[in-house]
């Protein structure tokens, strides 16, 4: 049994031909929209490359810029530390992590800025509109920022600490919320070593009021106390020639910036007079000083025979003193003495004898 195609089957029939003409025309029409766009396609892709690449360009040059800068900077504070001056002036460390903030900050703003700015560039090539894009971004950052309004506030408080140099490592503040050692200076916390050895964290965010007891100078403060029999003239020559020979020992010359000056008489009791020394000194050294100056001050004192008083009980002053309530109800013998009127009111009367 033979098969044979029908005539019209062979034949191709009208929508047959129809079909081919409507591929052939869009064929053709597409290949007249690529050649018309082809030049604005590839001018657009030369564009966008050209902006890449000079933004990743402009970006590591100011980078590296910003890099050299600071390693020259630590260069610059470790050369002056090796000097006299700069031993007890210039704090490497601190100047060091300070300039790494400083260079870390303005790498992430520099890196911000570049690259935002070559993909608002590369956006605008493509013909696509930056309006609903630029106003859903400024939504989407009032609610980052109010959702993390802490960490906002606590780096932008970090960025100012630090242009600002409030303190900077081994300073001695007084935080408010702690008090102690910086140790580490960060964009969002603040590390602190409390006189206990205990680290503390800080927010900077939560910093109100900072006392720097580190910057500019210190002061040392002793009071002694002696006998009120002594002879106060004496005492202060003493006191003043120990400061004198304290001021030419090493390593004391050079925490003392000035002479050890004898204020005076700060308060007068009964069994004792108070002496105040103070002398201004290095940063943060005030605490060995007055150390070692009480150690000198007693010594001396004690070659000169002049006596220390103890602890002031009763302070010479204009104001009445008023008797404890409770002392006289502890003690009610010690207020009455036995020839006084209350003693002879309270004692008994011996009755008289009749027998006799």
């Amino acid at each position: 049994m033979f098969w044979s195609a029908s005539p019209a089957a062979a034949t191709p029939g009208p929508h047959r031909r129809a079909s081919l003409d409507d591929a052939t025309e869009k064929a053709t029409n597409a290949a007249g929209w690529v050649e018309e766009n082809w030049a604005t396609w590839l001018t657009s892709a030369l564009q966008i490359a050209l902006i890449i690449v000079i933004a990743v360009i402009l970006r590591h040059v100011i980078r590296r810029t910003i890099t050299k800068l600071i390693e020259r900077m630590n260069r610059t504070a470790t050369a002056a530390q090796g000097t006299a001056l700069g031993g007890f002036l210039v704090n490497a460390e601190r100047r060091r992590q300070r300039s790494e903030a400083i260079g870390s900050v303005l790498r992430s703003v520099a890196s911000f800025v570049i690259m935002g700015t070559a993909a608002l560039t590369v956006l605008s090539v493509l013909k696509i509109n930056l309006a609903p894009l630029l106003a859903s971004a400024g939504v989407a950052g009032v609610a980052i920022g109010f959702g993390a309004r802490n960490l906002v506030t606590d780096f932008l408080s970090g960025v100012f600490m630090i242009l600002e140099d409030q303190y900077g490592v081994g300073d001695e503040i007084d935080a408010g919320v702690a008090t102690g050692t910086v140790v580490e200076v960060g964009l969002r916390v603040t590390k602190l070593r409390g006189p206990n050895g205990a680290i503390w964290y800080i927010r900077n965010g939560e910093v109100k009021r900072i006392g720097n007891l580190s910057q500019g100078w210190s002061t040392a403060t002793v009071d002694v106390m002696i006998a009120p029999n002594q002879d106060l003239d004496r005492a202060r020559q003493v006191i003043t020639a120990v400061g004198e020979e304290m001021s030419k020992a090493e390593p004391w010359n050079e925490q003392l910036w000035e002479p050890v000056e004898v204020l005076g008489l700060s308060e007068v009791h009964l069994d004792s007079v108070t002496i105040s020394v103070s002398a201004k000194t290095m940063p943060g050294k005030a605490l060995g000083i007055e150390r070692e100056l009480r150690w000198r001050i007693k010594k001396a004192l004690d070659t000169e025979g002049i006596t220390l008083a103890p602890r002031p009980t009763t302070p010479l002053t204009d104001e009445p003193t008023t008797p404890d309530p409770s002392a006289a109800v502890a003690a009610p013998s010690a207020l009455a003495s036995p020839t006084s009127p209350q003693s002879l009111a309270a004692a008994p009367i011996p009755a008289p004898n009749l027998s006799k």
